[in-house]
């Protein structure tokens, strides 16, 4: 169906751009994903993209359903609710570096589309000053801003939008046109900016993906999408195809981001969404600058979204924890000997082969997971993560085979019907039902990703299976257990889900709960302890291991806000 042009930038004219736009990241996602070598050449910015603007789709459409229900067929939501949807959608929904930029570039948009509530529509100067905003946004936002990425391409697509509205009147599809033609030229002088692109012979992803943007702007306001861009092997030397072969002739430019992968980065990538207030995200950003680099956080009225590269995950989470209330915490380790150590020798597009993606409580759990090589998603109590999330996480892990690890019984649905989605994108999924955070650890050691799948599934089920799990909570009301009715704020020892004991002192419950545990046997004891739980409580249930069990050695983790006061493993 031919696309039906937007006269001017209204509630319909963002609901159509998103679509389209969406639809462009869809058909250049691999090719985007191929050329993808900074900051990260992890091979997945065209993915990322194409999940945040799907993010932002679904919130715009979700606005207009909404008020086809209030007024009929005929009602529509005003241009301040669909570019405010389109911008919260996108700002949820950010994935990596170059989503979570981009999400800044709309909500620089939306906050000029929105300024005024009642007004229906606005024009080509509208536009130009959405688009102005949008990069200036998108710049201050990033830590430490380098030319020659999509912060360059934006720029130039506001400069461009600028110009022609200063040489007519200009109307929303002259002022689309030209700030899609000025951040086309702006990709091809990316590799002549940054030396990472030229070397590897490509141009910026993530301004690639900003051109597709654009483009499906320019076709929302004229029915026509502008002249296509080059190729995937064009790509691979930018739009111009002189422009790779100059370039290296020139030798490599300057670069200032403390993020090149040729010179050994951080490990990991931790992303979250944040409520806090204004000036603690201020101190938040000082933190994560000094711990870690690729620092954007990105939002505003309350609500965040925060990315960086790190080598304490750890740290990371914690920071956010101090500034405010992170979830929806994804930690992605880049993996050894990757990019950040081989100097992008990789083919950016390469799979891993195999990868574990495991569901965990607490942030220090997340930590923990992570350094193991695992890609997590937090889940905090009361908020277990949808299979949307799960499924969010199989593709973050960019391997052809995964072993999912949901660690709570009440996941098991969630986690298969995750499985069998990611199943349908032709990636080979095992869905290992732990049960607890410490039937995960266990399973985790024994993981050996050069074995057949099979062989590995079967060794983390078994070792899965042969750890005995507990945990130590407080009741949250009266209810009736298998040990009697215990009251709100009851110290409850659980063991495979069932109450067993019943009291009040924390540090005799988990001596109770943990005695139980040993009375069959065990080699190795597993503690994770929450931030609630006393200080002592380690230290006591360590040495009642000493003393009483012979030849049972005892691990102690950190689990962070995990719900539980203490989870208790025994192998």
């Amino acid at each position: 169906m031919a696309q039906v042009p937007q006269t001017f930038f209204d509630a319909l004219a963002v609901r159509s751009w998103c679509g389209l736009a969406l639809q462009a990241l869809g058909r250049a996602r691999e090719e985007i994903d191929a050329i993808n070598v900074y900051p990260v050449a992890d091979g997945d910015t065209g993915t990322n993209l194409y999940l945040t603007v799907e993010s932002a789709v679904a919130a715009v459409e979700a606005v207009f359903a909404a008020h086809e229900v209030d007024a009929g067929a005929s009602g529509k939501p005003t241009l301040a609710d669909a570019a405010g949807a389109m911008a919260h959608g996108a700002l949820i929904g950010a994935q990596g570096n170059s989503g979570t930029i981009l999400a800044q570039l709309l909500r620089g948009m939306a906050q000029v589309l929105a300024a005024d509530g009642e007004t229906p529509h606005t024009d080509g100067p509208g536009l130009r000053l959405a688009l102005r905003r949008a990069a200036d946004s998108a710049r201050q936002a990033v830590a430490h801003p380098v030319e020659g990425t999509v912060l360059s391409v934006a720029s130039a697509a506001a400069d461009a939008a600028a110009q022609a509205v200063g040489e007519a009147e200009g109307d929303c599809a002259t002022v689309a046109r030209a700030a899609y033609e000025g951040a086309h030229a702006a990709l091809a002088a990316t590799p002549g900016q940054l030396a990472v692109l030229a070397r590897a012979g490509v141009v910026d992803a993530g301004g690639r993906g900003l051109v597709a943007v654009l483009a499906a702007l320019v076709e929302t306001f004229t029915g026509e999408a502008p002249r296509p861009f080059a190729g995937s092997a064009a790509a691979m030397r930018g739009p111009d195809a002189t422009v790779g072969a100059e370039v290296a002739a020139q030798g490599p430019a300057d670069e200032d981001c403390a993020a090149s992968p040729e010179d050994g980065g951080p490990a990991f990538e931790v992303i979250y969404l944040l409520e806090a207030e204004d000036a603690s995200v201020a101190r938040l950003r000082t933190r994560l600058d000094a711990l870690g680099d690729s620092l954007v956080v990105v939002g505003g009225d309350g609500l965040w979204n925060v990315h960086v590269h790190v080598d304490d995950a750890g740290a990371a989470v914690e920071a956010g924890v101090e500034a405010g209330r992170p979830y929806r915490i994804r930690i992605t380790h880049f993996g050894l000997g990757d990019v950040h150590t081989r100097g992008g020798e990789r083919p950016p597009r390469e799979r891993v082969q195999r990868a574990v993606v495991a569901v965990v409580p607490g942030e220090g759990l997340a930590g923990l997971y992570a350094e193991a090589g695992a890609t997590t998603v937090l889940a905090r109590p009361g908020e277990a993560p949808a299979s949307g999330e799960l499924v969010d996480a199989v593709r973050r892990a960019h391997a052809r085979e995964v072993v999912l690890l949901p660690n709570d019984a009440d996941l098991r649905h969630t986690a298969a019907a995750a499985a069998e989605q990611a199943r349908t994108e032709g990636i080979r999924v095992a869905l290992i039902p732990t049960r607890s955070a410490v039937q995960g650890i266990a399973a985790l050691a024994v993981h050996e990703p050069g074995r057949r799948f099979d062989e590995d599934v079967v060794s983390m089920t078994s070792a899965a299976g042969a750890t005995r799990y507990a945990e130590v909570a407080v009741a949250e009301r009266e209810s009736w257990t298998m040990a009697g009715i215990c009251q709100a704020g009851d110290v409850l020892g659980l063991v495979e889900d069932d109450v067993a004991v019943i009291g009040s002192d924390v540090i005799a419950i988990a001596e109770a709960v943990l005695d139980r545990m040993l009375q069959a046997g065990g080699e190795l004891v597993t503690l994770v302890l929450g931030d609630d739980a006393p200080d002592s409580v380690a230290d006591r249930l360590e040495a009642r291991v000493r003393e009483s069990y012979l030849a049972v050695d005892t691990v102690v983790y950190r689990g962070g806000r995990q719900g539980a006061l203490l989870l208790i493993g025994v192998e």
